[in-house]
């Protein structure tokens, strides 16, 4: 069995979204709606994600996570910023020390 990856995810979210079809589908209403839409809804799932891992429920904290990721995929998409984009930016981001990263983001 292969794992499942937010690839996998990236390429059902575009399905979705290129069907059009807000009655039957909730990623095809988000599009719809737009960014501004769809961004609140990773908001509020961004939101329900940090109640749930302070709660220290591990089975609430997968779910939310789960409907954290899809909806960031959603944003991204609408955004027509590729997944890729952002794996490469961590991937820059590996060869130095997160504080070192931080720091040279401030100002």
């Amino acid at each position: 069995m292969t794992a499942f990856s937010l690839s996998d995810l990236e390429k059902i979210v575009a399905e979705r979204a290129k069907s059009g079809d807000a009655s039957s589908s909730w990623t095809a209403k988000l599009f719809a709606a737009g960014m501004d839409r769809a961004a609140k809804k990773m908001g509020e799932e961004a939101v329900e994600t940090v109640i749930a891992a302070v709660r220290g429920e591990p089975a609430e904290l997968v779910a939310e996570s789960a409907d954290l990721l899809y909806h960031l995929m959603v944003v991204l998409a609408v955004a027509g910023v590729p997944l890729a984009d952002v794996l490469a930016e961590l991937e820059r981001r590996t060869g130095q020390s997160g504080l070192a990263e931080k720091a040279s983001r401030a100002g």
